[in-house]
């Protein structure tokens, strides 16, 4: 995993984009999941088991170590998973008495209504599972069959490999805004910050509402007071939005409290476009996961 691919039918046009938080909001009006037996897919080679929810457009819900099978990652509604989402021009939908633009993302719809799983096919033997989805606009719920997107998940030693991509077949949108690479929501209990900026790590516990930063090497880690947690890397996003939602206090995969980051690009919706990028997940203490990057920068 090199480097960030934006393959584009039209040419790109990059802008001062505007972001805005999806997926919370202070008075937890979202509609939390509910994960019933059979929802869930898994692959676990021993080391790291990751897991999607079919339910919810086959987004990443679990990542934990193979032994205790802990879950590192929130997904208390649609919109907390590790998952793609895109932003266009203001189009006259509402998010709980906001102005929101067209949004669509890949669990599905704040008021709970879930995207739809065109294809999932898993191949256990060799870690790895693919999926095809129409995602719902996340204020008004409505399906999003312009704006398919695709899936590729890998197991390799400790790191999973993920593979997004979005075919868009839409309306032209006249701004560019900042897109999740990919949106990351993770157990509140992992509340340090941590990536590398100008040679030295830098250290912080986000607040509320987003906030935002530079990594000169493209990786971001939430960490416990112990200094272990997850990775994330997106090759070629030098810049990533973050916070940290309180919520009622619960932490926990299923808590209304969150840690939350995000690797961003610039980009504008247009009639034609795929967005096609990688990322890694990894688990460990700081030095593993720093040391872990390190060795796909030098691949």
């Amino acid at each position: 995993m090199k480097q960030l691919l934006i393959t584009i039918a039209a040419v790109v046009a990059v802008g001062n984009g505007e972001f805005n938080v999806f997926g919370v909001t202070g008075k937890d009006s979202s509609s939390p999941t509910k994960s019933t037996k059979g929802e869930w897919e898994y692959l676990d080679n021993g080391l790291i088991r990751i897991g999607v929810n079919k339910s919810r457009g086959a987004c990443i819900g679990f990542f934990g170590d193979s032994k205790t099978k802990r879950n590192v990652l929130n997904h208390y509604d649609h919109g907390r998973f590790i998952q793609q989402s895109y932003y266009g021009d203001l189009d006259g939908s509402n998010w709980n008495g906001k102005q929101w633009r067209y949004n669509p993302i890949q669990g599905g719809s704040w008021q709970g209504k879930d995207a739809r799983v065109l294809e999932l096919r898993i191949n256990k033997d060799k870690d790895s599972l693919y999926a095809k989805i129409e995602p719902r606009h996340w204020a008004n719920g409505n399906s999003c069959p312009e704006a398919i997107m695709e899936q590729w998940i890998t197991l390799e030693g400790s790191l999973a490999n993920v593979r997004s991509k979005m075919t868009y077949k839409g309306k032209e949108h006249h701004l560019a805004r900042h897109q999740e690479m990919p949106a990351v929501f993770v157990d509140a209990v992992l509340k340090n910050l941590i990536y590398a900026h100008q040679g030295k790590l830098v250290r912080r516990i986000p607040g509320w509402p987003n906030e935002r930063g530079k990594t000169s090497e493209d990786w971001i880690a939430y960490v416990d007071e112990k200094d272990w947690g997850i990775g994330i890397h997106t090759p070629g996003t030098s810049q990533f939005t973050c916070y940290r939602f309180k919520g009622n206090g619960q932490s926990g995969p299923h808590g209304s409290a969150c840690s939350y980051v995000a690797p961003i690009q610039t980009l504008r919706l247009q009639q034609g476009k795929i967005i096609d990028y990688e990322f890694s997940l990894t688990l460990g203490s700081l030095k593993e996961i720093r040391r872990r990057f390190e060795s796909e920068l030098e691949e």
